[in-house]
């Protein structure tokens, strides 16, 4: 006989629920479930809704996800106060905890807006970040767009694979202007100095070119000047 009150199967007490598409949750208690989901890869809480992703196909996804990091890490790589990282989970605000494909930020004791918490998390809004989508029917340009926005997000690009187009968002007063590229063909970062991107080539896959052209910008005055006003010289001892 079960006393009153006891549970039928007391194992089921203490079970966390998993992850579920669709999910009004909390950022505690959206955080709580993906811990206890080690073999998840990835799951966001985009407006308090949570968002788990279908497993990934390699040309809609893998390989352009592959060549914006490699794009972003040339520019790290000669870029000293910035970092690259790729789906790392970022805390934007309460309701808003997105794992985008990759990122770029300035190192915080260096000017940058976000922060690392105690347990190795991004805390607040990257400088820019990036997503790779299927089309401009993806949440990556909608409610996540809006969370970016708001939470200050300076530029955003979106690559929707299936149109073949890029879009790249710069906070401007508070909304999202789309810069368009120039005479060159070129899309030009507004806060990240020498950071260009050639998007018709990125979209072909010709990537010789997307690295050319990175490399023209990091030899620009403009990415000199960037550089050394995140590396100061040191007073002396």
């Amino acid at each position: 006989m079960v006393a009153t009150g006891a549970s039928v199967h007391p194992s089921l007490d203490h079970m966390i629920p998993p992850l579920e598409n669709g999910d009004c949750l909390s950022r505690a208690e959206f955080e709580r479930r993906y811990e206890a989901m080690p073999q998840l890869k990835k799951a966001e809480l985009v407006e308090g809704v949570v968002y788990v992703p279908s497993p990934v196909r390699h040309r809609l996804h893998g390989r352009p996800h592959t060549h914006m990091l490699t794009w972003l890490g040339q520019y790290e790589a000669h870029t000293p106060g910035v970092e690259a990282s790729d789906n790392s989970t970022v805390r934007l605000d309460l309701d808003n905890e997105p794992q985008p494909d990759a990122l770029l930020i300035i190192d915080p004791e260096r000017g940058g807006q976000t922060r690392l918490s105690e347990d190795g998390y991004i805390e607040g809004a990257p400088e820019l970040v990036v997503e790779v989508a299927s089309s401009s029917a993806s949440y990556d340009l909608h409610a996540k767009r809006h969370a970016y926005r708001r939470n200050g997000v300076r530029e955003y690009v979106v690559w929707r694979v299936l149109d073949q187009q890029i879009d790249w968002f710069v906070l401007r007063e508070g909304q999202y202007e789309r810069i368009e590229p120039d005479a060159d063909g070129l899309l030009r970062s507004e806060n990240f100095a020498g950071l260009r991107l050639d998007p018709a080539a990125l979209v072909r896959g010709d990537m010789a070119t997307v690295l050319d052209q990175g490399r023209q910008g990091l030899a620009s005055p403009e990415h000199a000047a960037f550089v050394a006003r995140l590396n100061p010289p040191q007073p002396s001892v």
